[in-house]
């Protein structure tokens, strides 16, 4: 297998005339350039808004400022939600960019936006009122964890994720959707 997002079958004998078999493999150096591109810009994004929660960085809160803002939208404890949300987006973001553990990466993203559209809410769409860039993160990172890294990722030199499995993106995905459920239970 030359790719985590690579699908092998047995060579086909060539088609008759007019007709075509479907493609046998889904990696080509376009393919894994633009999940490269999509995961650096979108994990690089969300790692940027968390350092926001931890440090303060980027203009943010920092923990205690964000843990005000978590405690004033109903969570308990806000300090530590925000070192929760900020490790995640972090940690979550950064395994984007390096395409290190993708699906489990994704589904971090997923849940924190989930609870983002949550709080957020969903009276409006459009910016700066509506929830369309946190949709547009959480699908981005969807995508990623259903999809895999493509081939120029750490993912690509782990033996249980060389070979990307659709199973292994949508049982992160489950989980993250579990967890954000399970938080959003814990607001008031």
């Amino acid at each position: 297998m030359t790719s985590p997002s690579v699908s092998t079958t047995k060579p086909q004998a060539p088609a008759p005339a007019g007709q075509s078999h479907p493609a046998t493999t889904l990696s080509t150096p376009a393919h894994d350039t633009g999940l490269l591109l999509l995961r650096l810009v979108l994990g690089l994004t969300i790692a940027a808004h968390g350092t926001q929660k931890l440090f303060g960085w980027f203009g943010g809160g920092g923990i205690s400022g964000t843990g005000q803002f978590f405690t004033a939208s109903g969570y308990p404890a806000g300090d530590a939600m925000a070192v929760v949300a900020g490790l995640t987006e972090t940690l979550g973001g950064l395994g984007l960019a390096l395409g290190l553990l993708t699906p489990l990466a994704g589904a971090a993203v997923v849940g924190t936006m989930i609870n983002a559209i949550a709080v957020h809410g969903t009276g409006a769409f459009f910016a700066p009122e509506g929830i369309e860039y946190e949709l547009l993160l959480t699908a981005g990172a969807a995508a990623l964890a259903l999809t895999g890294p493509g081939r120029y990722a750490v993912d690509r030199h782990l033996p249980v994720l060389r070979g990307h499995r659709l199973a292994h993106g949508a049982l992160a995905l489950a989980l993250a959707v579990v967890l954000a459920a399970l938080t959003l239970l814990i607001r008031d």
